[in-house]
């Protein structure tokens, strides 16, 4: 993998993707909270962001350590990319058409203490740590730099589910999760395609 555009892109793509589940998530926290200030909005998408740097590369020293030893694995890692992308993103798209996320919304908790929020940040973000899979082949400071754009971007999305929460309703939250879960299918199709074909 080279340092190019489509590098940044697809790392932007991604965190723009895993990052929709915090979205709705930070609407709903905004909610609870109506009168939240811009350092407890920070701090909630800080956590965020958080848990999506860390996953991916996670991922990635499992991943990686487990194709330096077996060779013949790197093969299996578009296959891979795509099961788990289709997987996730296909179940993002599910839970969006059925009402899944909302209701999810409408229960969260109306005390957002530490523990509930790393719990959230948990949750969130559990989805990014196969995306050690579709980055195996990039090296440690590439998968460093896309990890830290998928926070950056996840930080900055949180931040504006905060803003919109605080302002507007719940009602996107459903979109966002499929705009998300269409994200991510797109990734993984583009991944396979370049792995197999290219």
């Amino acid at each position: 993998m080279e340092w190019n555009l489509i590098f940044f892109v697809n790392s932007i793509l991604l965190g723009a993707g895993l990052a929709m589940d915090a979205f709705s998530v930070s609407i709903a926290n905004a909610l609870s909270e109506s009168q939240m200030k811009k350092s407890r909005m920070c701090f909630i998408a800080g956590i965020y962001a958080f848990f999506q740097f860390a996953m991916p590369m996670t991922g990635w020293v499992c991943i990686h350590t487990i194709v330096e030893f077996f060779g013949q694995f790197d093969t299996l890692v578009p296959w891979i990319a795509l099961i788990l992308l289709l997987y996730i993103g296909g179940k993002m798209i599910w839970d969006a058409l059925h009402g899944v996320v909302e209701a999810e919304e409408e229960s969260c908790t109306s005390k957002l203490t530490f523990s509930v929020l790393v719990l959230q940040g948990i949750a969130t973000s559990i989805d990014a740590l196969s995306v050690g899979f579709t980055i195996a082949d990039y090296g440690f400071l590439m998968a460093l730099t896309a990890s830290l754009i998928i926070a950056l971007v996840t930080f900055v999305i949180c931040m504006i589910g905060l803003a919109i929460g605080k302002r507007a309703g719940v009602h996107l939250g459903a979109k966002a999760t499929l705009i998300g879960g269409l994200i991510l299918v797109g990734i993984g199709i583009e991944i396979f395609v370049k792995g197999v074909f290219f």
